[in-house]
């Protein structure tokens, strides 16, 4: 129930550029979120979670922040992503923005809001 696969994650080169040029965002600080519909896609949603190499020059930082943020959507995901978007496939990135290393209860928080803003923003 509460897993992470390499199916949700998304690696396709074509589907990134595609996301990027012809997709709408939002931010929700720490977070900037980009998103598009994908109907050919056989997962409900899938994730990819990046984080500024300018920002944090270490890779121990940078690995953190994504293992936080990860964890936060792997807890979060069920409860509020698929059963708002049942009947459609998403493919969307998250790009932490934030200046500093939150702790973990700061990276759930944000993760639910943006989760439920991403799913009102899909719902328009």
């Amino acid at each position: 129930m509460y897993t992470f696969k390499k199916e949700e994650r998304l690696c396709n080169k074509r589907l990134i550029d595609e996301l990027f040029h012809n997709g709408s965002s939002f931010l929700c600080y720490p977070f900037k979120v980009s998103w598009l519909l994908n109907a050919e896609q056989d997962i409900v949603a899938q994730i990819l979670i990046s984080v500024s190499k300018r920002r944090f020059k270490k890779a121990v930082d940078r690995n953190l922040v994504k293992r936080r943020t990860r964890e936060a959507y792997r807890l979060s995901k069920q409860t509020l992503l698929f059963d708002l978007l049942a009947d459609k496939k998403i493919i969307f990135s998250l790009n932490y923005i934030g200046k500093g290393i939150e702790p973990y209860d700061v990276f759930e928080k944000k993760i639910q809001k943006l989760l439920s803003q991403l799913s009102l923003e899909v719902g328009k």
